[in-house]
């Protein structure tokens, strides 16, 4: 699939720059794409989902192999695909979201000159994920992991991951942390139909992992708080079922777009766990939560406190009973609470963790050096 659209107001796009990825969710490699057109580009799109969806039973099963190994004849035509792509388009840049599909070959192809006489595109790679954490499946990430010499620049969205970049050969690397979406994270009135469903004191809203998540929100439930849990229900459910404290909250679903934002906007506080798969110090939600209006009580790290005031801009907890305890302080006082709120979401906003900000930053720093000679 390609989509090619620039920003309909007349004035020439700065750039053109070519956004390639998974493109399954709207949360990544759509936000940044459209990111860069409210930014004045020329933006074009590479989505490789596509090429591992088939009608047939027998062809989805292949198709299900070779997107999760990484192998066989639909990667080698994507890896062509996006070539192609690339000699027409010309891009001046290629963003490169979770470059697990791309041969190392492939990313030096893109950043040859697509004809004598034009400049070669800069080549940036980024992922949301941890590629060196120990519980990833090295088979998913060998491809990029050998292309990370090539790339022009590396973007990494945790800081422990810049040295790991630097150590397997990237030729510059920087943070590029996540973010939220004014269009999809702000303050929303609830009718009494959503309040009905999205209404409690306390939500956590996201996946399941084998951590002290499930300890946690079992906790809190024992606590008598007024808790909803939206995620993968197919993770979440076996889990509920095997534990009284939490049976009551199942079934659980996914909740996406309007209906996420209403979840976090429905409850008092909004819960933040950290994964230990990425090996997290922060996560999206902590811009979404407070983006929303919600306050934001998180697992504490020292990075996440770097960036929001404990007790004045948000709160933290290191285990069950501090949980407990902070979410019977704030749940006990409503000004402390929505002054916390306000306080988050004035913080998010004016220390620029909106996707459009962060896009703008980066291209600020590709331009510091993007005039450079190459090797």
């Amino acid at each position: 699939m390609r989509v090619r659209e620039s920003r309909a107001t007349g004035v020439p796009a700065e750039m053109r720059i070519l956004v390639v990825g998974d493109w399954h969710s709207e949360l990544h490699e759509r936000a940044v794409f459209d990111a860069l057109v409210e930014l004045g580009h020329e933006v074009e799109s590479f989505a490789w989902h596509r090429y591992f969806e088939a009608q047939s039973r027998l062809g989805s099963l292949f198709a299900r192999v070779q997107n999760r190994f990484v192998i066989g004849p639909a990667l080698a035509r994507l890896n062509r695909d996006v070539i192609a792509l690339t000699r027409r388009f010309e891009p001046e840049i290629v963003f490169v979201y979770r470059g697990t599909h791309l041969f190392p070959a492939t990313v030096a192809s893109l950043r040859q000159p697509p004809r004598a006489g034009a400049r070669p595109a800069i080549v940036l790679g980024y992922n949301n994920d941890d590629p060196f954490a120990p519980a990833q499946p090295a088979s998913l990430w060998r491809h990029f992991i050998a292309g990370v010499p090539i790339y022009d620049a590396v973007l990494a969205y945790r800081e422990h991951n810049l040295a790991e970049f630097q150590a397997a050969g990237a030729r510059r690397v920087r943070m590029l942390r996540s973010w939220y979406m004014p269009q999809r994270n702000h303050p929303v009135q609830l009718d009494a139909a959503d309040r009905k469903t999205y209404g409690c004191d306390v939500v956590f809203i996201g996946h399941h992992e084998p951590d002290q998540r499930t300890a946690l929100l079992e906790a809190v439930a024992r606590a008598s708080v007024d808790l909803k849990l939206f995620g993968h229900g197919p993770d979440w459910n076996p889990v509920l079922a095997r534990s009284p404290a939490l049976r009551h909250l199942s079934p659980v679903h996914v909740v996406w777009g309007n209906d996420y934002n209403k979840a976090l906007c429905g409850a008092k506080i909004a819960l933040c766990f950290l994964s230990k798969l990425n090996r997290d110090t922060y996560t999206r939600r902590c811009f979404e939560i407070p983006a929303s209006g919600t306050m934001l009580l998180s697992e504490y790290s020292d990075d996440l406190a770097s960036m929001y005031a404990p007790g004045v801009e948000a709160d933290y907890f290191q285990d069950a009973a501090s949980l407990v305890a902070q979410l019977r302080r704030y749940l006990a006082d409503d000004a402390l609470r929505q002054s916390v709120a306000a306080a988050g979401a004035h913080r998010v906003r004016e220390d620029g963790h909106d996707v459009v900000s962060r896009m703008r930053d980066l291209l600020d720093w590709v331009e510091g050096w993007r005039g450079e000679s190459r090797q």
